[in-house]
């Protein structure tokens, strides 16, 4: 739990730290330089990914048609209940995470009217919510089940979806605000949602159907 709850921590600071970090860099470098350490960092990564050793699951021969052995692993994953629920949830998770990431820019700029650099406020906002959540959630989850509080998360994205369509249907002067803390409840239910999912993934397949 608490490794994914890292990872999801590690995800969205890379997205809020990334953009600051080039454009500070941009100040003393040119955006081709920038480029080609962007480059070097990429090669660095692919390197220490290699170094890692993974543990090797049991060799498992699949018989049957090519078509078969193809979609063996969504075979398996429509065939389980609990993996179904999964699904939804993430869909769920898709739909709010959409409206970030596509209509911040549009809501932020020309429903406000504000600047460029209040729509990366906004996205900050949802990737605060998110990294607050991942870290509650290892704490949480060793007092309480996963479902509830995946189930939680995706009505915490509803509600706030639905806020925030009163927030923008009324506007005012308190519009900018509401916008914010909506768009960071959001993130809220989002990690909530999506950062146990790995538990789940583990207990629904053994080790030789993870492969698949």
């Amino acid at each position: 739990t608490r490794a994914l709850s890292l990872s999801r921590l590690a995800y969205d600071m890379e997205s809020l730290v990334s953009p600051i970090l080039a454009a500070a860099l941009l100040t003393v470098v040119s955006f081709h330089s920038l480029f080609a350490g962007t480059v070097v960092g990429f090669l660095c990564s692919a390197a220490l990914v290699m170094t890692v050793s993974l543990p090797k699951s049991p060799a498992v021969e699949v018989t049957g048609s090519v078509y078969k052995k193809t979609f063996r692993g969504i075979s398996i994953y429509l065939r389980t209940p609990r993996l179904l629920g999964l699904l939804a949830l993430n869909f769920a998770a898709a739909a709010a995470s959409s409206m970030v990431i596509v209509n911040t820019v549009v809501y932020v700029e020309s429903k406000l009217g504000r600047s460029s650099s209040d729509v990366s406020l906004g996205l900050a906002a949802f990737g605060c919510g998110s990294m607050l959540m991942a870290l509650i959630l290892p704490k949480l989850l060793d007092r309480r089940p996963d479902r509830p509080a995946m189930l939680l998360g995706a009505s915490v994205m509803t509600v706030g979806l639905g806020f925030g369509t009163v927030v923008a249907a009324a506007g005012g002067r308190f519009e900018w605000p509401a916008f914010l803390a909506t768009w960071f409840v959001i993130g809220l239910g989002y990690s909530m949602t999506l950062t146990p999912s790995g538990r789940l993934l583990r207990r629904s397949a053994g080790s030789t159907d993870r492969p698949a």
